[in-house]
């Protein structure tokens, strides 16, 4: 007898975090939240790790409010720079320009992944990647500009590391699918050992 996963939600637009999913075979609708991110990114500013965790609860509360049967996976993830938290840029020229200032230097990726039905939150986690930049030229980072399309504005660094974004790093240190922006494996384990999901 094949046994029925519960229904899941992702509360996300983000094409990494579907794909990730996807590949780790799990049947899921999408379903973004709408939320207005700034004031949780104001309020936290200085703590990077409670801003993500905020960020991810709101969104999958959004959700799971207007869904309360199923489960719903809400997640985010910010960029650490020299004391300073950013998400997504608002267009590209900002983007470049953060990863002209970053050139050289290090900066940290802080993602966080939360479940909830209803009005409650059952489970969360976040993890951290540390990932060091090369030096870029103006030229080189024109031409990243062109290769890398939309993922200089949907994505906290301005780069996929799935993409473009892999050929601007001297060092990585972290998940991979941290850095894509989930912290996929404690989440699969969760949704096996509490919610008893298979692939």
């Amino acid at each position: 007898m094949t046994r029925s996963n519960p229904a899941l939600i992702l509360a996300s637009g983000s094409a990494a975090r579907q794909a990730m999913l996807r590949s780790a075979g799990l049947d899921f609708r999408v379903i973004p939240a709408a939320i207005d991110e700034a004031p949780l990114m104001q309020v936290h500013r200085h703590d990077p790790s409670r801003a993500v965790r905020e960020l991810a609860r709101a969104k999958a509360l959004a959700v799971a409010e207007l869904h309360p049967h199923a489960l719903v996976i809400g997640a985010d993830q910010v960029a650490v720079f020299e004391g300073a938290i950013f998400s997504k840029a608002p267009h590209a020229q900002a983007a470049l320009d953060r990863l002209q200032a970053m050139s050289g230097k290090a900066h940290r990726l802080v993602s966080g992944v939360c479940i909830a039905k209803g009005a409650t939150v059952f489970w969360e986690a976040q993890d951290e990647a540390h990932l060091t930049f090369r030096s870029f030229t103006p030229d080189f980072l024109a031409h990243y500009a062109q290769a890398a399309g939309d993922s200089l504005v949907a994505c906290a660094g301005g780069y996929a590391l799935e993409g473009a974004g892999s050929w601007l790093f001297s060092d990585i240190k972290g998940d991979h699918f941290t850095i894509l922006g989930l912290p996929l494996r404690p989440l699969l384990c969760y949704l096996q050992d509490y919610q008893g999901f298979m692939p």
